[in-house]
C-alpha cells in the first residue's frame, strides 16, 4: 500500500472500530433486532469508506491523502476541486498566515476534502440500492422496510451536505479574512461538530455541556497530532540509522518507534470512537429538528 508510518497507525484505528462495530452488530442481528438491514449496510458503507481512504478497493488514485498537510512547506496533494483550489491559492498568497497557521488551513481544506469523498461515496451506495427498488415489480412488506432504509439514507446525505456546505462557507470566509482570534475551536472536525450543535435541537444547558465536551475533545485530537508528528519523525531517523550499521543504537529507536506507534494507534482509536459518538448525539438533535 506504501502508506506512511501515520497513516498505518490511522488504518489500524479505523479497523478496530470497524471490527467493534461488527461485533455488536453481529449480536443484534443475533437477538433480531435489525430486520430491515440498515445497521448491517451502514457497516458495509463504513467498510468502503476505509477502503477507499486507505486505496485499497483496486481503484488507481482513489486513496485519500494522509492528514499531515504540508511537507517541506509544499502541500502534498491537490483538493481535487476547483473550487478548494482557488481559495487556497488565495490564502497561501495573501500574507494574511503565518506559517503555523497556514498547515492549520491545509488541514481543513484536506478535512473538507475527505468530507466531500464520504458523501460522494455515500451517494452512489444511494443510487444503487434505488435503482434495485424501482426493479422490484411487487411491493411488499420487505420492500415497504428498505423504503424506510433510503428515507434514514437520505437524512444522512442531507446532513453530509449541510456540513459541507456549511464547511465550504467557513473556509471562504477564513481564505479571504484569516484567523478570528476569538475563534472557540481551532481544529476542523471539532468545527463542524459545533456549528452542527447550534442547529440541533439541544437546551441551552445541553449545548453549554456539549461544548465543554468539544473542547476536552480538541485536546484529545491535539495530542494525538503531536504523537503523530513525533511517530513521523521516528520513522524517518530509523530509515537513516539503518544505513548506519549501529545496531545499538537501531534497537533503542526500534523500542522508541514501537512505543510511539502503539501510543498513536490507541489514541488515533479514541478519537475516532468519541467523534464517532458526539456524531451520533448530533444526529440524534438534527432528526428530531425534523421530525
Amino acid at each position: 500500500l506504501h502508506l506512511s508510518a501515520v497513516k498505518l497507525a490511522e488504518l489500524h484505528s479505523d479497523l478496530k472500530i470497524q471490527e467493534k462495530d461488527e461485533l455488536s452488530w453481529k449480536k443484534l442481528k443475533a437477538e433480531g433486532l435489525d430486520e430491515d438491514g440498515e445497521k448491517e449496510a451502514k457497516l458495509r458503507r463504513n467498510l468502503n469508506v476505509i477502503m477507499t481512504k486507505y486505496g485499497m478497493n483496486g481503484k488507481k488514485d482513489s486513496q485519500l491523502v494522509d492528514t499531515n498537510y504540508i511537507k517541506d512547506g509544499t502541500e502534498s496533494d491537490t483538493l481535487d476541486d476547483p473550487r478548494l483550489e482557488k481559495l487556497w491559492s488565495k490564502a497561501k498568497t495573501s500574507g494574511k498566515f503565518s506559517a503555523e497557521e497556514l498547515d492549520k488551513l491545509w488541514r481543513e481544506f484536506k478535512h473538507h476534502k475527505e468530507k466531500i469523498h464520504e458523501y460522494n461515496i455515500l451517494l452512489e451506495t444511494v443510487s444503487r440500492t434505488e435503482d434495485i427498488h424501482k426493479n422490484v415489480i411487487n411491493p411488499s412488506e420487505e420492500n415497504l422496510v428498505k423504503e424506510e432504509i433510503l428515507h434514514n439514507k437520505h437524512r444522512e446525505l442531507k446532513e453530509k451536505l449541510r456540513s459541507i456546505n456549511q464547511g465550504f462557507e467557513r473556509l471562504r470566509k477564513v481564505s479571504h479574512q484569516g484567523y478570528d482570534t476569538t475563534s472557540e475551536f481551532e481544529e476542523p472536525r471539532v468545527i463542524d461538530l459545533w456549528d452542527m450543535a447550534k442547529s440541533a435541537n439541544f437546551t441551552e444547558k445541553e449545548l453549554e455541556s456539549f461544548r465543554e465536551e468539544l473542547k476536552h475533545f480538541e485536546a484529545k485530537i491535539e495530542k494525538h497530532h503531536h504523537y503523530q508528528k513525533q511517530l513521523e519523525i521516528s520513522h524517518e531517523k530509523l530509515k537513516h540509522i539503518e544505513g548506519t550499521g549501529d545496531k545499538d543504537h537501531l534497537n533503542r529507536n526500534k523500542e522508541k518507534y514501537a512505543m510511539l506507534e502503539e501510543k498513536t494507534k490507541e489514541l488515533g482509536y479514541k478519537v475516532k470512537k468519541h467523534l464517532q459518538d458526539l456524531s451520533s448525539r448530533i444526529s440524534q438533535g438534527l432528526h428530531h429538528n425534523e421530525l
